[in-house]
């Protein structure tokens, strides 16, 4: 598998990743009823670098990357992760995030932070602290899960 930077060639494939997640409502805190269009703009905003995951032909995967903030706070990495449907449990997201680990060393950030991982995202919180990743904040019923109610939300913080 590689992963790569994102082209305009790659937004049908991105999309047909992002929208069976944006459309649960279960993971990220975006409105459920986005457009293609919204979720494109958000997932491939001017402020982040956008990467895909590449098997083959196949597009099984998409991240990006940011600065969690502006100013003092810009040394801070941020990253969102999206695996395929048809791909999940296969270490496509493991192997985005030690790629994206590497390459905000690369660009000079001095740690890595998620503002945002739902506690009952068991799955992925598992992955990130198998990754090196500390529990540093939950904030208490943050997220409003369609299927459990109301669930916490973790951030979590590396250094790189």
């Amino acid at each position: 598998m590689i992963i790569r930077p994102a082209g305009s060639a790659d937004h049908e494939a991105i999309w047909e990743i992002l929208e069976p997640v944006i459309r649960a409502g279960e993971t990220y805190a975006l409105r459920r009823d986005m457009s293609k269009a919204e979720g494109l703009a958000y997932w491939i905003a001017p402020d982040r670098e956008t990467f895909v995951a590449e098997r083959g032909s196949d597009i099984l995967g998409t991240y990006y990357l940011r600065s969690n903030q502006a100013g003092g706070g810009a040394h801070i990495a941020n990253c969102g992760y999206v695996t395929h449907p048809q791909a999940v449990g296969q270490g496509i997201a493991r192997q985005m995030c030690e790629h994206s680990l590497l390459h905000a060393l690369s660009q000079g950030y001095r740690a890595m932070q998620f503002n945002f991982v739902l506690a009952s995202n068991v799955r992925a919180v598992r992955l990130w602290e198998s990754l090196g990743f500390d529990t540093i904040g939950r904030i208490p019923e943050a997220f409003a899960h369609p299927g459990l109610g109301f669930v916490d939300a973790l951030i979590m913080y590396r250094p790189l």
